[in-house]
């Protein structure tokens, strides 16, 4: 153990490709309802675009013919999300859909810092922008249209993209294409123009054509792994035994040589040190390269971390638990330590630990890069732009001027795309060719072994009961894991009430809405697990597994003090202090995490279940993801055990959603389903470790995520109201496992406290309990 401790502190083949099966598919476009009249489109790359086209601001376009392209600054993933951002600025201008584009911009100067898409974030960030964006193009159209139609603004009406008054009417490209306008609006003029009442809002809310279904479906849309570019070599890399500090000594590529269309390896020389110690095989063909780098005899130096387990990054983990001056206090309320004291009879005490999980992607990551006309140019799909950017500059050892990004729809992001690690090899790998094309694709291995892991963690959590041990006292809750954000983006560290620095995404979940008296919240920085390999930020990150472990603490407490657990938990949503909420992302506070928990309740008839043996109905809830812009969520799971084979069936899923005004219904369903279905998957199914520095399991015939026979029924609703909307990609996630994990105790008696619940934990379980 001493010596992991002292590693801590160091710390073209046949071509039935997706394209061409959707091609061939293409004639059935319309059995799906995909049917959209002409003009709506999605462009990518980034056009700019037309000199005619009116621009009010960097949002919004109109051009003469009245298409009006919207910018979008949010990686397209599946979730839909430039049909969900353009309805606000077509809502807010009064355009007619059917007249609207999207394009996700470049890396363009203008755009510096904009560009991410995580933390659901995407609506909640862009909606006052937006409405704003959409007020100025309307207030232009309208006084310009006035004009044209010899009248006042103030005796006119806008809609579908036409201004009327007095039986007369001009469309907006024709207001842009005979008035010219040439206005702009800074973010503060913009601040100051009235918006649209939601009694007057048309697309907001309402079910409109996704914008990107079109080209996703004929196959025109174009994904990072579809680009290619003139004299482009292919690579795929040898990989390192360790993520960090592993050394090349030798390279042999004598077999190498025998593979047709093989033409080099290079061995890359990364100043960032983010892919230390990698080989690439260059190629003519991408089976080449497999071919290839699979013939490649490299032998490294590898780094410190070669022996280090997931049961050593969890026990290291528990240690740094024990010291109280490690980690920060989020919550640091006084008197915890008096109170804990004064009845130590009266505490409740538990532990709960996580499995590393990978993010397994369905396209996986890659990216072309080549030097052109003094830039550094990578295409790629990725979801930070901001963060790879200087990044890619220090390895090429350029001014970050001279390095562009090009954009491209992600085949499945979840956070992978967060950290643009895998743009750095491409690009060293044109560099050591002298700037020629280089499109780099790592195998699903590969991408197994670079992902950026949801890191493995540890949770204690410690209450004080009063003299009845019906109500906590106080709260003392410790969570440890890598931290992403210390590794990756240092400087978006928050400070917490301690001023020390910590990551709010390796915590948030534990800085809950309940009233549990005087409270501390500690997050500690696993330098074991930041050391072993590089943790990400994984489809809700920390919330994925903080409320797995204060939901199911605080149903053990309700059974163990016999107390049922709706009201328990509905008692403590006092909503003062801290947790009454504020404008304008959490008006409400824990009332609103109560009414949700209520109506989840009311939904499952809960207490007069009426189920078979082995049946149990469990539940929990969570303020979804980040306790700045909450998404008051409660879940509901109905599980079945078997009690030989330890096999948990989860037979139906409950979530009840307050996320504010819902922009988009479909796409909001959409995204909460597949949250729900992940954090099934993350609760049962899914889970690797880390064994001798590495992950274990590369390939799906070992990692398990959720399969379709696996699928629940599912009920889903969301609280209508006209608050602010906040994010909805993430939120479903949180309850799931909980959920189960509670009602695995009320159908067969048994606790769980380590994710994912495999049948083999059940049977030890089950046995133990028998005794």
């Amino acid at each position: 153990m001493a010596k992991i401790e002292q590693i801590a502190k160091k710390s073209d083949a046949a071509r039935l490709s997706r394209r061409n099966f959707l091609m061939t598919a293409a004639g059935g476009g319309l059995m799906f309802g995909f049917a959209r009249k002409a003009g709506a489109a999605v462009t990518l790359p980034s056009p700019m675009p037309p000199e005619a086209a009116f621009e009010p601001n960097i949002w919004c376009a109109i051009a003469p013919d009245g298409a009006i392209n919207v910018n979008i600054v949010r990686a397209e993933m599946g979730q839909h999300v430039g049909t969900a951002l353009a309805r606000i600025i077509a809502d807010e201008m009064d355009a007619s859909w059917d007249k609207i584009k999207i394009t996700e911009v470049d890396t363009a100067p203008k755009w510096a810092g904009k560009y991410v898409t995580g933390g659901s974030w995407s609506v909640w960030d862009t909606w006052d922008t937006f409405r704003q964006a959409g007020a100025a193009a309307r207030s232009v159209m309208l006084e310009e249209g006035a004009k044209l139609l010899g009248t006042t603004p103030e005796r006119c009406t806008v809609s579908e993209s036409v201004v009327s008054a007095g039986g007369k009417s001009v469309s907006f490209g024709d207001i842009v294409a005979r008035a010219k306008p040439t206005r702009t609006f800074t973010p503060e003029d913009m601040a100051k123009l009235p918006l649209k009442p939601v009694a007057d809002r048309r697309l907001i809310s309402k079910p409109v054509p996704a914008l990107d279904i079109p080209d996703k479906t004929t196959g025109k849309a174009i994904y990072g792994i579809d680009v290619k570019l003139d004299g482009m070599l292919y690579g795929r890399p040898k990989m390192p035994p360790t993520r960090y500090a592993s050394k090349v000594v030798s390279v042999d590529d004598s077999a190498a040589k025998k593979i047709p269309g093989y033409e080099r390896y290079v061995v890359l020389d990364d100043p960032s040190g983010i892919v230390p110690g990698w080989v690439v095989a260059l190629a003519k063909t991408y089976p080449a390269a497999i071919r290839a780098a699979d013939a490649l005899k490299v032998q490294w130096n590898p780094g410190p971390t070669i022996h280090v387990s997931e049961a050593d990054i969890i026990e290291h983990g528990r240690k740094l638990t024990l010291n109280p001056k490690n980690g920060a206090c989020v919550f640091n309320d006084k008197g915890v330590d008096e109170a804990l004291a004064i009845h130590p009879n009266q505490v409740f005490e538990r532990s709960y630990t996580c499995a590393s999980v990978a993010h397994y992607q369905l396209e996986p990551v890659n990216a072309v890069a080549r030097h052109i006309d003094g830039m550094w140019e990578v295409h790629t799909g990725n979801q930070w732009q901001s963060l790879i950017l200087p990044q890619l500059a220090k390895s090429l050892q350029v001014p970050e001027e001279q390095v562009v990004m090009r954009t491209y729809m992600l085949g499945g992001g979840f956070g992978r795309r967060l950290n643009g690690d895998y743009c750095i090899p491409a690009a060293l790998a044109s560099k050591a060719i002298g700037g020629a094309p280089v499109k780099l694709i790592l195998t699903r291995s590969d991408d197994m072994e670079l992902d950026s892991i949801r890191s493995p963690s540890f949770q204690n959590i410690k209450v004080a009961l009063d003299n009845d041990r019906k109500k906590i006292t106080t709260m003392d809750y410790v969570a440890v894991a890598g931290w992403p954000t210390q590794v990756m983006a240092p400087a978006f560290l928050a400070t917490a009430e301690d001023g020390k620095k910590y990551d709010p995404f390796a915590i948030a979940g534990a800085d809950h809405w309940y009233d549990t008296g005087p409270t501390r919240v500690r997050a500690v920085s696993n330098d074991l697990a930041n050391a072993t390999f590089r943790p990400g930020w994984l489809r809700s990150v920390s919330a994925g597994w903080t409320p797995w472990a204060l939901e199911c603490f605080l149903d053990e407490v309700a059974h163990s003090t016999k107390q049922d657990p709706l009201e328990f938990r509905l008692s403590m949503f006092t909503a003062q202090g801290r947790n009454a909420g504020q404008a304008p992302n959490s008006v409400g506070g824990a009332k609103r995490q109560a009414a949700v928990l209520q109506r989840l309740a009311d939904k499952i008839g809960y207490g007069k279940e009426q189920l078979p043996d082995d049946t149990a109905i469990g539940i929990a809830t969570s303020f979804g993801q980040e306790r700045g812009m909450p998404t008051w969520t409660a879940g509901a799971a109905q599980v079945h055990v078997d009690r030989k084979t330890g096999v948990v069936t989860c037979q139906k899923l409950w979530l009840v959603l307050d996320a504010g005004i819902i922009v988009d219904p479909g796409g909001a369903l959409a995204q909460t389903e597949g949250a729900a279905l992940w954090g099934l998957s993350m609760a049962m199914f899914e889970g690797t470790e880390i064994v001798d520095g590495t992950i274990k399991d590369r390939n799906l015939n070992t990692y398990t995520p959720l399969r379709l026979p696996d699928v629940p029924e599912m009920d889903i609703e969301f609280v209508q109201n006209t608050e602010k909307p906040t994010g909805l990609g993430e939120p479903g996630v949180t309850v799931v496992a909980p959920a189960i994990g509670n009602a695995i105790f009320n159908a067969v008696g048994i606790r769980l406290r380590h994710l994912p619940m495999r049948p083999a934990d059940v049977r030890r379980e089950l046995q133990q309990h028998s005794r």
